[in-house]
């Protein structure tokens, strides 16, 4: 039978979108403790989400739910310190720095502090019932993808069963290991917020970065089948407007994210539909005969039917006042830098709005999400808001 995989992208604090839609996918599930996806894949705040339903493939249920216990109850002390006098030290650390940069040998290594977020995942997740879940057949792979700052390639780590080959490509590369806290923090360290993480001989970044394909390691793990879940609008159709104002710090730095997140991902997808399309016209035959080792990748894609940065700037009140009072200075506190706020949200009126959000989208494809969980071909192109 086919495999499966699940592909869950980054994003900061918008994962909590990939928590409502799984939530969904469980309620459609005819049996919600079987795993429907033996291939995990994630990226940035998605390998968080991908290593908890790795540790829970022997219920998927029950590891949904324990997602949604954790997202639902959020709060940003728990990813980064937020206190006024943590983020006062940070805020002094860097001014010194840019002024007086000549003069020290140490500089900052990021915006915020993510020690909480290690606490926290060695706290509430067991890495060694990955190993347990492979062994009796509940998964069959689990891959975490992150960007090497000195090599400048995309490296995908990941753990499965023995029949797995590691692959090399341009820029991208993979590793054999056993999936841990070090790789989650590595693949979810947004550039210049969160630090880098030391993995072997370098130090590693969120694993969006450089990541020209994403949906590239699900296919190598052996994927015929791939359901995305998105973390942003993807394909939008542009909207002109007129600019009164010189973009801020934390406009500008929203823009650079969301390229980052979103527009590799919608890329691939797009590449992937075009190969499918090409070798729907090579007879099979002819395939067999040329020894052409092609196959078509059936994907189904779900990504946020409402803007997540608007949704952002609703809720930037959320956020502890060190850190509006930190953002606000560079624009993230205003309508125009709700990008820059979606990511680094982790407050439960913003998750709970994406959790919400995200199961009603799953429920809108209720249909077509269902028949493609059941092995049916898609109707259509996957669809892509």
């Amino acid at each position: 039978m086919a495999k499966t995989a699940l592909i869950l992208s980054g994003g900061g604090a918008r994962a909590a979108y990939q928590v409502g839609v799984l939530a969904g996918i469980r309620d459609l599930l005819p049996n919600p403790a079987r795993n429907p996806f033996p291939i995990l894949c994630g990226t940035s705040a998605g390998a968080i989400n991908a290593t908890v339903l790795a540790a829970f493939a022997d219920n998927f249920g029950e590891g949904v739910t324990y997602l949604s216990r954790i997202w639902r109850n959020f709060h940003a002390g728990q990813v980064y310190y937020a206190d006024p006098l943590m983020v006062a030290k940070t805020g002094l650390r860097w001014l010194g720095a840019l002024l007086l940069g000549w003069a020290v040998e140490r500089y900052p290594k990021s915006l915020l502090d993510n020690t909480p977020l290690r606490e926290l995942l060695a706290r509430y997740l067991d890495f060694s019932r990955i190993d347990r879940a492979i062994e009796n057949g509940a998964l069959y792979a689990l891959s975490v993808t992150c960007s090497g700052y000195l090599s400048g390639d995309s490296v995908t780590f990941f753990q499965g069963g023995a029949g797995i080959d590691p692959w090399q490509r341009q820029r991208r590369a993979s590793s054999r290991t056993r999936i841990h806290i070090d790789h989650l923090l590595a693949s979810s360290a947004l550039p210049f917020i969160f630090p880098a993480v030391h993995i072997n001989r370098e130090y590693f970044g969120d694993g969006s970065m450089r990541q020209q394909a994403p949906i590239s390691p699900a296919i190598h793990l052996g994927a015929e089948r791939i359901v995305v879940i998105g973390a942003g609008r993807m394909h939008e159709p542009p909207v002109r407007r007129t600019a009164d104002a010189y973009p801020s710090l934390a406009q500008v730095a929203g823009h650079a994210l969301s390229s980052i997140f979103l527009d590799q991902l919608a890329n691939d997808l797009e590449r992937l539909q075009r190969i499918n399309r090409t070798i729907a016209l090579i007879p099979p035959e002819r395939r067999q005969q040329e020894g052409l080792n092609l196959r078509a990748i059936e994907t189904f894609v779900i990504a946020p039917s409402e803007g997540l940065d608007d949704l952002a700037a609703e809720h930037v009140d959320a956020m502890p006042k060190a850190v509006r009072l930190l953002l606000g200075g560079i624009g993230g506190t205003k309508h125009t830098g709700g990008a820059l706020a979606s990511y680094l949200l982790f407050e439960r009126p913003y998750t709970r709005r994406l959790i919400d959000l995200g199961y009603r989208d799953a429920m809108a494809s209720r249909e077509g999400l269902q028949a493609f969980l059941a092995g049916e071909p898609p109707q259509s192109a996957p669809s892509i808001r």
